[in-house]
């Protein structure tokens, strides 16, 4: 009998170590639990051993190896077939609002006028127990149109409206644990316990209300991994008694390896998949992630790192060109400004941002985009509607497109500055302290910060420190000068916020562990692994 069949066999249930709260018992009922261990009985170790091939993977990165188009996939990318189809709530994307599973901010984003909104267990929320089970129940409550909340200190009440968007759910990596849900004492897959508690609940009454369980999957670099959720997409639905390809996804093609197997990933989940989409911010970090050893590759300041030119417009161009010849959705990226409050200019200059990054994304063949606040909806969808006037655009074929490799991999030009450098340390900080504090979206210097832009921030420092890179002054980014930056951002956060402020949060803790993760010899493959520690 094989490994996975004697698995199968395990009488093993799933242990919660983790304090129960009010409507818990719903949640984590006795059948759900067993069907979530029963994926992880299924599908844990074959998820393991693709962890353990993108470490072989990276070591040929830093070999000198650059990623490049599988041979052995050629023919899937030369043949032609299309995806099984899309649903008819889900053809018109134009404007997705994203945003974490609180239940005031989710019906906000619900009532935004937005055609889509994913609400993220992933980089936009912190995953803390309380955070991951209170998401669940919102999700439950939605599914049942019973969906309400009364803030306890405005008093003031929230209802859902009558022509809410349509919504998405995007679960935690395959990468992470959830280390509250134990199988024979080890943690399970978080991608498996966020998408096992809320199919198992909510799939009948999502098609009972005319829609169905669709979702955003994160972080995925192959198809292979692309090809275990299919898999446990088909299982979920054979034992839910749901249709063959009721499920629904987008993928986020947010990782460089990912974008060199767009159309397979698209093969692997054909029955399933309705999308892909450019996330731009975890791009950005992958690209620094997997080849930033090579100084061929430095990038300048993250400001200068823009979707218009280098290897950000090639990888959305091949993405629309992909997407659509397989007869599905390209969505674009996420727009992260925010209204600027009491500054008109500057309010009027991050919208401008905005119209000109989405009128970019409508102008190459988006058919559709992303947004973090209710008040950028209308003018992204202003931009659309303008340039976009059918349901999508997936007939735009973008066959005038060619992109190699070595469009994929041509690095943005631009400086690299003490502004920079010390932007990176400000952001990092102050975003992992308040990560660590439960918070996954948080409002920075007018933008709405996740986890993927603290994880630019890190992976910047940690690459011009491994490069020994030139600021534009002459100076080599040195540990000393880290540091030295460093210290004065910390008197400048302290002087701005206050003593007991910056000694009541996590800020200090925040602080050791950004500079122990840019100092390290190895890159860590993401931040939010040894943040769990501090928080689980």
């Amino acid at each position: 009998m094989s490994a996975a069949a004697k698995r199968l066999e395990s009488t093993s249930t799933l242990e919660i170590n983790a304090v129960s709260r009010d409507r818990y018992e719903t949640i984590l009922s006795e059948d759900a639990l067993a069907f979530v261990a029963d994926l992880e009985l299924r599908f844990g170790e074959r998820r393991t051993a693709l962890m353990q091939a993108r470490t072989e993977r990276q070591k040929r990165f830093d070999a000198g190896e650059l990623p490049d188009f599988l041979p052995e996939t050629k023919d899937i990318r030369e043949s032609d077939w299309k995806i099984l189809g899309t649903p008819e709530n889900l053809k018109d994307r134009r404007v997705e609002i994203t945003g974490p599973v609180d239940r005031k901010m989710m019906i906000n984003a619900f009532n935004s006028g937005a055609n889509v909104f994913m609400t993220d267990f992933e980089d936009a929320s912190a995953p803390v127990w309380e955070n991951m089970i209170d998401g669940q129940l919102n999700l439950y409550d939605y599914a049942r149109d019973q969906l309400e909340f009364a803030d306890p200190k405005s008093g003031k009440e929230y209802q859902m409206g009558k022509n809410a968007a349509v919504l998405k759910v995007r679960p935690r990596g395959w990468h992470m644990l959830e280390g509250h849900a134990l199988l024979d004492g080890e943690p399970i897959s978080a991608s498996l316990f966020d998408f096992g508690l809320y199919i198992f609940h909510n799939a009948k009454a999502l098609l009972a209300k005319g829609t169905g369980p669709y979702f955003y999957l994160p972080k995925m670099e192959s198809h292979k991994e692309a090809a275990l959720w299919d898999d446990v997409f088909t299982h979920a639905e054979k034992t839910l008694g749901l249709t063959h390809g009721t499920i629904k996804t987008t993928v986020l093609i947010e990782t460089l390896p990912a974008a060199f197997e767009m159309d397979e990933i698209l093969f692997a989940l054909k029955d399933h998949i309705v999308g892909l989409n450019c996330g731009r911010w975890d791009y950005i970090f992958s690209y620094i992630k997997r080849i930033g050893k090579n100084p061929a590759y430095l990038l300048p300041d993250r400001s200068q790192v823009t979707m218009g030119t280098a290897f950000l417009k090639a990888y959305s161009l091949l993405l629309i060109r992909t997407c659509h010849r397989r007869g599905a959705h390209a969505m674009g990226g996420m727009a992260a400004q925010i209204p600027v409050k009491g500054d008109e200019a500057a309010n009027d200059a991050a919208f401008e941002k905005v119209r000109a990054d989405k009128d970019r994304e409508a102008s190459f063949g988006h058919d559709g985009t992303w947004v973090a606040h209710p008040a950028l909806v209308p003018v992204a969808k202003d931009v659309f509607d303008r340039l976009m006037p059918h349901q999508n655009q997936i007939h735009r074929t973008r066959l005038d497109v060619e992109i190699g490799q070595a469009e994929l991999l041509a690095p943005h030009s631009g400086e690299r500055t003490e502004a920079g450098l010390r932007e990176n340390i400000r952001v990092g900080i102050q975003y992992i302290a308040a990560w660590l504090q439960g918070r996954g979206a948080v409002p920075l210097y007018n933008l709405m910060e996740d986890a993927a832009t603290a994880e630019i921030s890190r992976t910047q420092i940690w690459q011009q420190l491994k490069l020994s890179a030139t600021l534009s002054d002459g100076r080599t980014v040195s540990a000393e000068l880290v540091r030295d930056l460093y210290d004065d951002e910390i008197a400048k956060l302290t002087a701005s916020l206050g003593q007991d402020l910056v000694e009541g949060s996590r800020l200090a803790e925040a602080g050791r562990l950004f500079l122990d993760l840019v100092f390290k010899d190895e890159l860590e493959e993401f931040l939010t692994t040894p943040a769990y520690e501090l928080i689980k």
